[in-house]
């Protein structure tokens, strides 16, 4: 029989919207002994995890906890356990995430109330706000930033008018988290989800969610007890159960509650990876995290427009992790990429639906985000487009990056 090879992992710079590079420290805790999911030293790691959480997510709600599997899951899990067959969401979509939260909805049985905007823009909140009042739905499910256009929506004024009119707000933060401002809490968001894999630079295979007392009660009039854990004290809801066995957060948070009631064996080393990639945000701090990210964003944006190529979107919307580029007339967009990461080893992202072809996306994220990835990448670039014959005003790229970066004391006291 013959053996396979050893895995070997070519080396990457990766500048992509998600995944993106891991901390070393964070691969190093992966790596530690496994310890059984009831191991008391476990179920303190899980504890702490939440505490560490709430910090992440800026918010007081007791659950705070992650769902096994990519965001996805977790944006599954929180609408197909809040949502029932009838019930009325809006959905404002501004790019193709908004999309996946109208499948995921519509395959809880919701009746979508679905409205859109152009890609590369994102709403007016009085548009919302006046959808809200007139569709007067159970929940309002939007994303933030949305990475397939780059752009973030301002949600302030949209969560305090679904408090003022009693409706659920419940936002898809995968591409914001850690990366900028997300105020759980001061936003009136009441449930919120993200992902390992973008600006938390933890692989891809947990999804952080956290959801306020509101959202709890819904749980718990849903709440059944697993058939095989049940006893003849307990009571098991079949009339409004939540139809996911996986991904019912009613059970979820017995799991990581005291009572630790039985649900899945837990992914142990990603509990250590998310553990240890929240722990190094708040060892950062959340403010110095904004700013890095802010600076890195500023100088790859600058260092872009200074090389003779235009950005994508609404400017004053942008999502400060995710930068979109408009591919020159005539170009082979996938051409550039392969060369990119053929040649250099640098990874960047194309798009989806209308913009495919049309936009490459750079992502500045986590731990991808810093002075020698934005320059790599810029000086990379410069170099592919010349093979293309792209042309560019050669070495000014690089240059007005570097000039923000060493200006970078005076822009942030501006």
């Amino acid at each position: 029989m013959q053996l396979s090879n050893r895995l070997q992992v070519p080396a990457r710079t990766i500048m992509t919207p998600g995944p993106v590079e891991v901390d070393p420290r964070v691969l190093q805790a992966m790596s530690s002994s496994i310890l059984g999911q009831f191991d008391p030293s476990f179920t303190s790691l899980m504890n702490e995890t939440m505490i560490q959480l709430r910090k992440v997510l800026q918010t007081e709600n007791h659950w705070a906890f992650p769902v096994d599997g990519t965001s996805r899951a977790g944006i599954e899990a929180m609408l197909c356990s809040v949502l029932e067959e009838g019930d009325k969401v809006l959905i404002p979509s501004f790019g193709r995430f908004g999309g996946l939260l109208t499948e995921i909805a519509e395959r809880c049985g919701a009746e979508i109330h679905a409205i859109y905007c152009d890609w590369g823009s994102v709403f007016d909140p009085e548009e919302i706000i006046s959808e809200i009042k007139k569709v007067r739905p159970k929940v309002v499910a939007m994303v933030h930033g949305d990475t397939s256009t780059g752009r973030m929506q301002p949600l302030e004024e949209i969560g305090l008018a679904c408090r003022e009119l009693d409706v659920l707000l419940i936002v898809d933060a995968v591409a914001t988290v850690a990366g900028t401002e997300v105020k759980t809490d001061e936003w009136k968001i009441d449930g919120l989800i993200t992902g390992t894999q973008k600006c938390l630079s933890v692989p891809a295979g947990m999804a952080p969610l956290t959801y306020n007392d509101r959202i709890e009660a819904i749980l718990l009039e849903r709440k059944s007890i697993e058939k095989g854990l049940v006893t003849d004290k307990q009571a098991s809801n079949n009339h409004r159960k939540i139809r996911s066995n996986y991904l019912d957060l009613s059970q979820l948070q017995d799991y990581w509650s005291p009572a630790r009631l039985n649900h899945h064996t837990e992914a142990t080393t990603m509990l250590y990876g998310l553990y240890e990639g929240l722990r190094l945000i708040l060892e950062e701090g959340l403010d110095q995290r904004f700013k890095r990210h802010r600076l890195n964003e500023r100088a790859l944006v600058r260092g872009i427009e200074a090389m003779g190529l235009s950005l994508f979107g609404d400017n004053n919307h942008k999502l400060p992790t995710v930068t979109c580029v408009n591919i020159p007339e005539g170009i082979d967009g996938d051409s550039v990429r392969s060369m990119l990461l053929d040649e250099f080893g640098i990874e960047i992202a194309s798009s989806f639906g209308p913009l495919h072809g049309k936009i490459w996306r750079i992502g500045t994220m986590g731990y991808s985000c810093q002075q020698r990835n934005v320059l790599l990448t810029l000086a990379s670039l410069e170099a592919v487009l010349m093979r293309h014959k792209v042309k560019l005003n050669v070495g000014e790229g690089v240059q007005a990056a570097l000039d923000v970066y060493q200006n970078k004391e005076r822009i942030e006291s501006v």
